[in-house]
């Protein structure tokens, strides 16, 4: 809960920004910010090298060594983001070149030291979903992310009026040092401090006692992380990039439409916080009762109620995007809302992929999990590279629907091989196809038979199929829901 507490907050600053940076050249800074950001996904794979599955694959099978296993995992992370945030800031000239930031080379520093405390942070997270204490975690990230916000509206909002009110002050000065890029980036510096900060107790627990073997066996396991968590973000972000270098256009318009994409993208908000919270429980969880006997029969019931999760989730987005959601974000990224059910889709299949993935992990085959996620890699880059220059924002996302079905289905069809579990493909199906035609029935009826439709008709449009869904899934699980403590009560 702690996990979707923080993604809700922050996602926030979506409409926040959205509705302050609503003008020409505001899309173009709100464009720069979500290209920052999609490299920040790509760079926090590269720093912390799946050094935190790991941490809880090696404190699962030796509870008696967790100290060591903190200390090796910690040290390793403290030493190789010291070395990457050098590099970054001797290149730092070069990269922003290559990312076309508009000669901005202090976004690549204040990056730099944003990813320092942001690695370092992976660790004593980990410690506490380790070791079950969830109010801190909460509390931590949700007062980070509060912070952020603060930040944001404070630098971008009152900095201007109170330089305004005296021309010739500090914030004046402030204001010529700093554009909204700039502001937005020291915002999250201020959270990643201050959530460094309030780890103290975690991190300094470490001691410099660190075991080479150890760390040889954990980098070995961790090192194919890598290479699945940059294929992964190519698959997540590297669409951005190839808007603003594909698109057919001047470099502001490009940097425009990446911010409606960018925009319209995170309306996935429903989905994206239950998935979230679902990785963030489901790699301790997967682990610990990897040994049990019945994992197999559990992982398929626990696929079977994410599936049914994501997709009232997707309904609860796509029902409503143009009368409750479109609101989310300022009129001048509406435009893009077209993409929206097509991107809902897509993340409900990224996160039953990750449902799926986790059999390369208990089992250590984690080179199969390379194989998979380079695959959707280069779905993603060669079906943007083809698409984009003629469709622009539709091919991206069409692109990354491919790509996530790909991999899904390759997922299953290797991991019934090495790891047979039990998966009811056929109510997980129905379930899917569903939402699809549920989905296309309310556009079918609001669209075309009924198209001077109010918002009350569209609306009880919208509830009359997502009550459908709940109808069917009240037949297909009425036998397990009676079994469940508060809802099995109204079932008997």
């Amino acid at each position: 809960m702690s996990s979707v507490a923080a993604r809700l907050l922050n996602s926030l600053l979506i409409p926040i920004l959205s509705y302050l940076l609503s003008s020409s050249q505001g899309m173009i800074d709100l464009g720069g910010v979500s290209l920052i950001y999609a490299y920040f996904a790509v760079l926090n794979v590269i720093f912390t090298y799946g050094m935190e599955t790991a941490y809880f694959r090696f404190c699962a099978a030796d509870k008696e060594n967790r100290k060591q296993i903190f200390n090796t995992a910690f040290g390793s992370l403290l030493i190789s983001t010291i070395i990457f945030c050098i590099l970054l800031y001797l290149l730092r000239v070069p990269i922003e070149q290559f990312v076309e930031l508009g000669g901005h080379t202090e976004y690549i520093t204040l990056a730099a030291i944003i990813l320092f405390f942001d690695t370092l942070q992976t660790i004593p997270f980990a410690l506490l979903r380790q070791e079950n204490k969830p109010r801190k975690y909460a509390f931590i990230k949700v007062f980070g992310i509060v912070l952020n916000i603060l930040a944001v509206i404070f630098f971008i909002v009152l900095v201007p009026k109170l330089a305004q009110q005296d021309p010739n002050g500090f914030f004046a000065d402030l204001g010529r040092q700093f554009n909204v890029v700039s502001f937005v980036l020291l915002a999250n510096l201020l959270q990643s401090v201050f959530v460094f900060l309030m780890l103290f107790q975690e991190w300094r627990q470490f001691s410099i006692r660190f075991d080479t073997a150890l760390w040889q066996k954990m980098f070995r396991y961790s090192s194919p992380m890598i290479i699945i968590g940059l294929a992964g973000m190519v698959n997540e972000v590297i669409d951005r990039q190839m808007l603003v270098k594909l698109i057919d256009g001047s470099k502001d318009y490009a940097m425009k439409i990446q911010a409606i994409y960018s925009q319209n993208y995170k309306l996935s908000i429903v989905i994206t916080l239950f998935v979230t919270a679902f990785r963030m429980a489901a790699e301790p969880f997967f682990f610990s009762k990897s040994q049990d006997k019945n994992a197999p029969e559990l992982y398929a019931k626990v696929m079977k109620w994410f599936v049914i999760t994501v997709c009232l989730a997707f309904l609860t987005t796509a029902l409503f995007i143009d009368d409750v959601w479109k609101y989310y974000m300022g009129p001048s990224y509406r435009s893009g809302l077209y993409i929206v059910p097509v991107l809902l889709i897509a993340n409900v299949f990224s996160g039953i992929y990750y449902n799926l993935s986790i059999w390369y992990k208990i089992t250590d085959k984690m080179r199969i999990g390379i194989y998979i996620t380079v695959f959707g890699a280069i779905i993603t880059f060669v079906g943007n590279y083809l698409f984009i220059p003629k469709f622009e924002m539709l091919a991206a996302a069409w692109t990354t629907l491919v790509c996530y079905f790909s991999m899904v289905i390759v997922c299953y069809i290797w991991g019934q091989k090495y790891y047979p579990i039990p998966y009811p493909m056929k109510r997980i199906l129905t379930y899917l196809i569903a939402i699809v035609l549920l989905f296309l029935i309310h556009k079918g009826i609001i669209g075309y038979l009924l198209p001077h439709a109010n918002v009350y008709m569209r609306l009880g449009s919208g509830i009359l199929w997502f009550v459908c869904f709940l109808l069917l899934i009240l037949k297909l699980e009425r036998k397990e829901l009676a079994s469940m403590p508060l809802i099995g009560k109204f079932l008997k």
